[in-house]
């Protein structure tokens, strides 16, 4: 399928991307603080794959959507994919073995 999104000049970064991306928290699925409640992550796999198809290159995501498992969905979404889009992700939030959310810009955290 032929890509059909026409790309713009992010910033003053020399990075062209698609003027809309996918934003992927709620594949998080449920199960944390803010989470949308449960999902199927095939589809939502699916759904990574079929946006990229129509153009977008570029995914949304962090690592405190679904407390890490919109990371794991969207791995699994863009595995195969031929044209793999950019993956844009966010940091300080963090969360304990309680699974409770805090904020860290610590170094370790940032790292981790």
């Amino acid at each position: 399928m032929e890509r059909n999104l026409a790309v713009r000049e992010f910033g003053r970064t020399g990075l062209s991307i698609t003027p809309v991306g996918l934003g992927t928290w709620a594949i998080g699925g449920g199960g944390w603080a803010f989470g949308w409640g449960p999902q199927d992550d095939e589809r939502s796999v699916k759904a990574i794959r079929r946006a990229c198809e129509l153009g977008i290159d570029w995914i949304d995501t962090a690592p405190v959507y679904g407390l890490g498992h919109a990371e794991e969905v969207v791995r699994k979404g863009v595995a195969e994919l031929s044209h793999r889009p950019r993956i844009f992700t966010k940091l300080s939030l963090r969360w304990g073995a309680d699974r409770q959310i805090f904020h860290s810009l610590k170094a370790d955290s940032v790292r981790d």
